[in-house]
């Protein structure tokens, strides 16, 4: 059914709204327009890139304790194991995090710039550990298309994160400013308080600082039970400033370092469960630090606007094993689990990216070209466990935009070589391994001038070899000789437009239907074995996103995907991809009093699951309601925001998508939580 339903997917409709481009100060190249929607969340359109962006008023309004619980409402994004950060990962459309690492390559995450989030490290969930409360955008691009600026293999998506700036709060003038923002949630007794100070001492300089501190109890799923493994404590924080100079402006150099860091005594050290199995319980401490330095050069040139953007990521998970925790400790053949177990794991990626985004004309054409190079280098410390080593790479890219008419016509370009070094000699086998890769893509759009805009893309990608691939089995020397390699082909159309059904509403709607192949797999294995690898993963499916708005306030948001998988063996045979994404479903009503009040009921529909073990598990259903009230007031009440929110208002009891079947999603949770502007 699915594969008819692709292959008439030009009937899909899909937005590009008359509405003035919203400024982007990010990325050119084809991140479209952000079409100012009537529901909560904008939605970009006007090209053949699947991109969502969830502002920072929906992130507050989530009233999310993960990351990763900001972007799963995205559609085609599944939220594994998400309830704490630690244990959280994001998948999409099939790739990225899994039910044995908390990354596969597959998908790239960005905070200001910089490459975050850990290797393949085992039974470890570290892609994405920070909060929320940092941030103002988060940004999802689903599939390759949309990659190529910013790395390899990326099969899945790329999230991008862009924490917050003093001028948020100060209006963009001299002064002080700042918030404070208080939050209770009644579901394990959790408590937020996270802290704004902002200062512009002038025009062209400006300071912030945020402290968050976040505090979560043992949760209860909908049947009253308690889940284990699911309490933390994370103090977090941001520093940041921006300096802007010289004639016209013309020169801006950024500065951002943010940190985030969680204690836990005697947890598993499978953070995908909620009990210690064979692998026993440790003492961990995981410590996450993000550093950014970015120049930029605008002098009002359409052939300049100069980036360089330096960034160093450091993620450090140190573990100790607690002694007799595990059944297997002592067992003859088993004695590398106290190892692993013990095993201190940290990541560093030092990158420096130039990029320059030009305007020009070549007789009919107009150009928007992105062109830059990134110099990359990531190294993981040495363990009894798993081999470190270095990884420098290189990379040169080119994104051109071109427009003639009502057509559209992007071809994207990135060309990567790696080395990978070994920390200390491996018996018998090479030390350090060297490959490349040339991987693009082209993007057709036709705008008919009335709303109306159909698009399609191919493209290419390879993901070279990590440092996990390190070893000195057959497996891992056959492993980091070879790339993996992947092609998608996605169509799609869009609309949007005013006074559609009744005059002053507002409709947008945005579909694209996609089919992926990933082949010479080296990252996923047949079931049952550890060392012969898949032959090819096959995923398709349809995504599909729409607002619509009355002038009266009421809205309707949806998000919805219906996707399939197939992963075939070296015999021949074939099964259900095992980290297929859910049919999954999201309707939001909602209505606004201008500024003042917003009321929305969100219901979620998920089918096709299954757990982490592959059992199929029943449908759920979920409601959420959400309030956000900013009282016009003066006094104490001015500038002060309340929300309020109930999470699976009807305690339903049910285990997420891919998750661990010990891990029940969390029952009936209220949310309040109060901030005051000053």
């Amino acid at each position: 059914m699915l594969t008819s339903l692709l292959r008439g997917t030009t009937a899909l409709a899909c937005l590009s709204l008359a509405l003035p481009t919203a400024a982007q100060d990010t990325d050119p190249g084809f991140l479209g327009t952000l079409v100012l929607t009537p529901g909560k969340r904008d939605l970009s359109f006007g090209t053949a890139l699947s991109r969502t962006v969830v502002e920072e008023d929906e992130i507050q309004d989530r009233q999310a304790s993960t990351v990763a619980q900001l972007v799963d409402s995205v559609p085609g994004v599944t939220l594994v194991n998400g309830t704490t950060p630690q244990g959280s990962g994001i998948n999409i459309r099939g790739f990225g995090a899994n039910t044995t690492f908390g990354s596969d390559q597959k998908i790239a995450v960005q905070i200001d710039g910089a490459s975050v989030g850990s290797e393949e490290i085992y039974r470890i969930g570290t892609q994405l550990f920070t909060d929320p409360m940092l941030y103002k955008e988060v940004e999802v691009l689903r599939g390759t298309i949309g990659s190529f600026a910013y790395g390899s293999g990326i099969v899945g998506g790329v999230v991008k994160l862009e924490t917050k700036d003093a001028s948020d709060f100060t209006g963009g003038v001299p002064g002080f400013g700042g918030s404070q923002t208080l939050e209770f949630s009644s579901n394990g007794d959790g408590f937020v308080s996270s802290t704004n100070l902002a200062w512009m001492p002038a025009d062209g300089a400006e300071f912030l600082l945020n402290y968050t501190w976040r505090d979560q109890g043992t949760l209860d799923a909908g049947d009253g039970t308690r889940i284990g493994n699911s309490s933390f404590e994370t103090p977090s924080y941001l520093a940041k400033g921006k300096f802007t100079f010289g004639e016209d402006d013309a020169h801006s150099l950024m500065f951002s370092h943010s940190r985030t860091v969680a204690d836990d005594n005697d947890v598993p050290y499978d953070q995908f469960i909620t009990t210690a199995d064979i692998f026993g319980r440790v003492d961990r401490e995981t410590d996450t630090r993000q550093t950014v330095l970015e120049y930029r050069f605008n002098p009002g040139s359409d052939m300049v606007d100069l980036r360089a953007n330096l960034s160093y990521a450091d993620q450090d998970i140190e573990s100790n094993y607690v002694p007799g925790s595990s059944p297997l400790e002592g067992t003859p053949g088993f004695g590398g689990i106290r190892a692993l177990a013990d095993a201190d794991h940290r990541y560093e990626t030092t990158k420096l990216t130039l990029k320059n985004r030009a305007l020009f004309q070549t007789g009919a054409l107009s150009h928007d070209m992105l062109a830059g190079m990134e110099l990359q280098r990531r190294k993981r410390a040495d363990q009894p466990s798993a081999p470190g080593g270095t990884n420098d790479r290189l990379a040169m890219f080119v994104v051109d935009e071109m427009r003639i008419g009502q057509v559209t016509v992007t071809p994207a370009l990135r060309y990567e070589s790696s080395r990978i070094e070994s920390a200390v000699p491996l018996a018998g086998v090479p030390r350090s391994y060297e490959k490349d890769a040339l991987m693009g893509g082209l993007a057709l759009a036709y705008d008919f001038g009335n709303g109306v805009s159909v698009f399609g893309s191919a493209a290419y990608t390879e993901g070279l070899p990590i440092i996990d691939d390190l070893g000195t089995t057959a497996t891992a020397q056959r492993r980091i000789a070879q790339s993996e390699k992947s092609h998608t082909v996605e169509i799609g159309a869009e609309y949007t437009g005013e006074g559609v059904f009744v005059a002053g509403d507002s409709f947008s709607i945005r579909g694209n239907a996609y089919l992926t192949e990933l082949y010479d797999i080296t990252s996923y294995t047949v079931a049952g074995s550890m060392t012969t690898e898949l032959d090819s993963v096959e995923t398709r499916g349809i995504e599909l996103e729409a607002s619509y708005g009355l002038a009266s306030g009421f809205y309707v948001d949806f998000a919805g995907h219906l996707g399939e998988g197939t992963e075939f063996n070296p015999d021949g045979s074939n099964t259900t991809w095992r980290n297929t994404a859910s049919d999954r479903a999201q309707l939001t009503l909602g209505k606004k009093w201008d500024d003042t009040l917003d009321l929305s009921w969100e219901v979620v529909h998920a089918t096709d699951r299954r757990d982490a073990l592959g059992a199929d598990l029943s449908d759920s259903t979920v409601h959420n309601l959400r309030a956000t009230w900013r009282p016009q007031a003066q006094g104490w009440l001015d500038e002060a925001e309340v929300r309020f929110g109930v999470e699976n208002l009807l305690d339903a009891d049910y285990v997420g998508h891919l998750s661990s079947p010990s891990r029940k999603a969390p029952g009936r949770t209220f949310k309040v939580s109060l901030t005051k502007s000053f």
